[in-house]
């Protein structure tokens, strides 16, 4: 039976070309992945306000930077799911509009990062009444990512897990193990390292839904 993932267990990044990253964006990413996967629980909440703080500067100061949205909504969505709370989903809504923003100014923004993260949110944040969840639209959203970037890590391992949830673990295991085996973002060492270990963790998964 399909679980519906909760605000808790959201986990947003994005495949994201060097060529378009600022050295002020290069150091959010830089300092997300730093928060996400080296950061102890205690300390994760303070981390993330402060980049919060960070992208909502970088996004007012260069307000048609495509990839500058992208991120903030990253950041927004992220905090959401480490931290949760009453605030949760007002951050997932905030982080779809800064994407919706990021598509009207440059859909092929990052690699097509945005199809990857509007899709990751439409599946993870609870359907109506709660949230904006939509399988549909995720569906649709992630399919496009693939096409944009289709040996990429993340657009492979965001559409395996939304197959997960779908109760389709053999199609599911295909896009992990391409996943596994995308090439590494020399600039990301540490976004790949933990993106390796939930891809790890997924393929477990999925394969013990095959037996």
């Amino acid at each position: 039976m399909k679980t519906k993932v909760l605000l808790g267990s959201l986990l947003l990044l994005c495949a994201v070309a060097t060529a378009s990253v600022t050295p002020e964006l290069a150091e959010i990413q830089r300092e997300w992945a730093i928060a996400k996967y080296q950061t102890s629980e205690n300390n994760q909440e303070k981390a993330f306000e402060v980049l919060i703080t960070k992208a909502r500067r970088l996004v007012d100061s260069n307000p048609q930077d495509a990839a500058a949205k992208v991120w903030l909504a990253i950041v927004l969505s992220t905090d959401a799911g480490v931290n949760g709370g009453f605030g949760a989903l007002g951050k997932v809504k905030e982080a779809r509009k800064y994407l919706e923003e990021a598509k009207k100014i440059d859909p092929g923004v990052l690699n097509g990062s945005v199809y990857t993260s509007l899709g990751s949110l439409y599946y993870q944040v609870p359907g109506w009444p709660v949230g904006f969840g939509n399988d549909e639209k995720a569906g649709q959203y992630l399919s496009k990512a693939l096409k944009l970037n289709p040996d990429g890590i993340d657009p492979n391992y965001f559409y395996a897990d939304y197959l997960l949830e779908e109760d389709q673990p053999e199609q599911a295991l295909k896009y992990l193990l391409k996943a596994k085996a995308a090439p590494a973002r020399p600039d990301r060492p540490i976004a790949d390292r933990g993106r390796q270990q939930e891809i790890d963790a997924a393929i477990a998964k999925a394969r013990k839904m095959l037996d």
